[in-house]
């Protein structure tokens, strides 16, 4: 028989039990709801099926699973658990406001205020359920900030004690979403005096100090919070964005900080669960480190369904790499993909015309790659270089008239071009050799395009006057304009690039400044020879003084030494 004493030590150990079992559950769930702050979904889910499995009657576990499913996009499950929450119990409000959240995700806002309507009936009194219908508001593509205020504001009234940092982070995400990051600051701190850990909200603040491009200020944020939980995830991606853009204003450091920013990435995908959304991301970023070799790897990994709008990004993601690995052939497949997606026709970007106009210049269909860069330096004029250095090619074809409305398009699209100078030159140099081939096919050929390609070393010499080519070439075009006998319209161009390329002895003595003085002294002697001989010997001399094997100077320096012959004697009439 037991003793008075020992009922009350069983009473004792079986209330100890209960309150370990209840401490327990508090903290897996505790647990959980971290797991998810982290983005830690997978683990987030498996510890919530084994709450949901061992206390079936909490709706707070199904509630918490929901939300699990609505971060990771799996809607049709969501609902179904917020169902199966409801039913399991009843009086519990906020799987009426989960029902609600998949609603605006499945984009009926009817039905979700209808839900939302539901969980306010039951819980008008907890800050709760106005605190996540605010949030639902939020948490779409497109924010309904004039939904959501009014009920964040309910919550905050009716936490009278100012007890819940969650709201003060709420109102946080109100403003920053709408880039009021004073406000939204205010709101950040206020959630952190209340509970020091909740890192998200100094994440935030991180964040909101790099869209201001206050870099240095950001990085000591994030790093606080690294500083207190060195396994939070999204402080090392956002460490990671930072370090991307601040190497756009550091070019001195850009390197250094590409690297270490794809580091920190890693790093975060270690620490979360390598969900589909952050590969994704993951790939995205891959793209602004131009790291090629690894985006070709991530996107091994990385699939879709064709239904899933991110499958169009994917797709992108797939020809860009290819591309850039000169795997032309998968390139120009998978972008021809991009382009045949019509639902996707307003997503096109200038840089996919471009991606396309790469992957057909390599598979060598140059017609269509011009047409198709040029449309996507159109749509995007900072990209102008990428024409630039398809008329490069062209030119170095020999495929000259094609080259020359590359560089047209390229000069009409941004005439603040750094490169302006060089591509008025090669624009002039393939309207020159253009005009060659169709003299070829017609000696009669219109010599408008001579006049454009002149004004485009004129342009060169507006931009570089110590540019002495462009001399040469403006001598050659009023060569072939000039009237016949010419009356020397090239004479002040090839003066002008004698003195240049002699004022120095590098240039004098290259190869190519020998090529261009010898035409520019022959011409010039051959232009005096018959006005002016000793002006004439004069340049003959120079080329021989230059180029002593030089027959034409030669023959004309025979020519002009001869003595003139006697006149010739009148018939003797008979």
């Amino acid at each position: 028989m037991k003793t008075m004493k020992t009922i009350k030590k069983a009473i004792t150990l079986t209330l100890g039990l209960v309150m370990m079992g209840a401490a327990s559950f508090a903290q897996s769930l505790a647990d959980a709801r971290k797991a998810m702050d982290a983005e830690q979904y997978q683990k987030a889910n498996g510890m919530l099926k084994t709450l949901v499995g061992t206390q079936s009657n909490k709706g707070e576990n199904y509630f918490a699973l929901g939300q699990v499913y609505l971060r990771t996009e799996d809607i049709d499950s969501a609902k179904a658990v917020f169902s199966k929450g409801i039913a399991a119990d009843p009086k519990y409000a906020l799987n009426y406001v989960g029902l609600g959240s998949a609603d605006l995700k499945s984009a009926n806002a009817s039905s979700a205020k209808g839900n939302f309507d539901k969980a306010i009936s039951m819980g008008a009194k907890d800050y709760n359920t106005y605190l996540y219908i605010g949030k639902a508001y939020l948490d779409q593509d497109k924010p309904d900030f004039a939904a959501a205020l009014p009920n964040l504001q309910k919550a905050d009234e009716l936490d009278s004690k100012d007890k819940e940092p969650e709201i003060y982070l709420a109102l946080g995400d109100y403003w920053a979403l709408q880039s009021k990051n004073t406000e939204a600051y205010q709101q950040y701190l206020a959630a952190l005096d209340l509970n020091p850990t909740l890192y998200r909200a100094r994440v935030q603040i991180g964040r909101m100090f790099k869209q201001a491009q206050a870099f240095p200020e950001s990085q000591t944020e994030l790093q606080k919070v690294v500083a207190a939980d060195a396994n939070y995830g999204p402080a090392y991606r956002e460490l990671a964005e930072l370090g991307m853009q601040w190497a756009d204003f550091d070019p001195k450091n850009a390197t250094a900080k590409r690297t270490e920013a794809l580091a920190n990435y890693r790093k975060y995908l270690d620490l979360t669960d390598k969900s589909f959304d952050s590969r994704y991301r993951y790939a995205q970023f891959l793209v602004y480190a131009n790291d090629w070799a690894t985006l070709a790897q991530e996107l091994n990994n990385l699939n879709a369904d064709a239904n899933n709008p991110k499958s169009f990004i994917i797709t992108r993601l797939r020809g860009y790499s290819a591309v850039e690995a000169k795997s032309y052939e998968p390139g120009l497949k998978y972008m021809n993909e991009l382009f045949a997606r019509k639902q996707d026709a307003s997503r096109i970007s200038g840089l996919d015309y471009l991606y396309l106009g790469r992957a057909l210049q390599g598979t060598g269909n140059d017609s269509l790659a011009v047409i198709n860069i040029m449309k996507g330096v159109e749509l995007d004029t900072t990209k102008v270089e990428e024409l630039a250095a398809i008329g490069q090619k062209l030119y170095a074809a020999k495929k000259y008239q094609q080259a020359a409305d590359a560089y047209r398009k390229v000069i009409s699209l941004n005439k603040k071009n750094p490169n302006m100078a060089m591509n008025n030159y090669y624009l002039g140099t393939s309207d020159y050799w253009a005009f060659n081939e169709l003299v070829k096919k017609d000696p009669n050929a219109d010599k408008k395009i001579l006049v454009e390609a002149d004004s485009a070393y004129a342009r060169v010499l507006t931009l570089a006057p110590e540019y002495e080519v462009a001399y040469q070439y403006r001598a050659r075009i009023a060569r072939a304009m000039d009237q016949t006998p010419p009356t020397g319209l090239a004479i002040p161009f090839y003066e002008k690039y004698i003195e240049l390329v002699t004022a120095k002895q590098e240039k004098a003595s290259s190869a190519a400044g020998i090529r261009g003085l010898v035409e520019a002294y022959n011409w010039l002697g051959a232009f005096y020879a018959a006005t002016d001989k000793d002006k004439a010997k004069d340049y003959f001399n120079k080329t021989l003084a230059i180029d002593p094997a030089n027959a034409i100077a030669s023959d004309n320096i025979k020519y002009l030494n001869a003595p003139a012959a006697p006149p010739k004697k009148a018939p003797i009439k008979k």
